[in-house]
């Protein structure tokens, strides 16, 4: 959801030609070559934001191939930080640090029901404006 609502607010906003690869990744791989959850899909479907990725696992390479790996919640932060090459160039930060509602970690909605796809949404679209604005792009 955060890589498909970022592209979209990217693409909504005339930037595209600012950035090269917008992607996403998990730190575990029991999900490699899924589409995404259903209800996610949905979600950003109903806000009129395309989906069209299949589920990676991040890799060493990802640090240098991107200027940011950003991640959801503290224990992919940890995750992606003891992963990280020494002297690569990836800023390694939580998204949600870049929600101007101070809500840094965002939650894994798929045990609960379908308001928290929506709750998501809200988060990944707020944190999505303030990394543009951290970036002086919006």
């Amino acid at each position: 959801m955060a890589e498909a609502v970022f592209a979209h607010t990217v693409k909504q906003k005339n930037l595209d030609d600012r950035f090269g690869i917008i992607d996403s990744a998990g730190t575990a791989s029991y999900h490699v070559g899924n589409t995404p959850d259903s209800r996610s899909a949905r979600t950003c479907k109903q806000h009129g934001v395309p989906v069209n990725s299949r589920a990676r696992q991040v890799t060493k390479g990802d640090f240098n191939k991107f200027d940011y790996v950003l991640c959801m919640d503290s224990s992919n932060l940890a995750d992606l930080q003891e992963m990280q090459p020494a002297g690569s160039k990836a800023t390694v930060k939580l998204f949600g640090e870049y929600d101007p509602e101070g809500e840094t970690i965002i939650r894994d909605p798929y045990y609960g029901g379908n308001d928290g796809f929506e709750r998501n949404f809200k988060q990944v679209t707020r944190a999505s404006e303030g990394l543009l604005k951290s970036l002086g792009l919006n």
